[in-house]
């Protein structure tokens, strides 16, 4: 089981791409990859909205969730939210153990 969260970060003037990108040269990024129990931590940018960045963050489960928003890394990721004016949108998914339902398999191309 994983636990994903996904975040729309939203701004104006760029902001929300300056904010993913600082993320990233700071070494916030990697730090949070780092952190027992992360699973994926990437940002995405809709073709359709230059003003939104999407954050995909999958955790192990809840208590690696808790460590990481306990730790400094939070206090980075308000602090540049809040200097870049963005506000949040958020979804979470628990992921099924199968990841394929049978059927499915033949709409995957690998």
């Amino acid at each position: 089981m994983a636990i994903t969260i996904n975040i729309y970060y939203q701004g104006a003037n760029g902001s929300a791409r300056k904010f993913a990108e600082e993320m990233v040269s700071s070494g916030t990024v990697a730090a949070i990859r780092a952190e027992d129990g992360n699973e994926r931590y990437d940002y995405f940018f809709p073709m359709d909205d230059p003003e939104t960045a999407l954050l995909i963050d999958s955790w192990r489960d809840q208590e690696a969730i808790d460590r990481h928003h306990a730790s400094p890394m939070m206090r980075q990721i308000a602090r540049l939210r809040d200097r870049y004016d963005l506000h949040m949108k958020v979804e979470r998914f628990i992921s099924d153990t199968d990841p394929v339902r049978a059927g499915d398999e033949k709409y995957i191309r690998k």
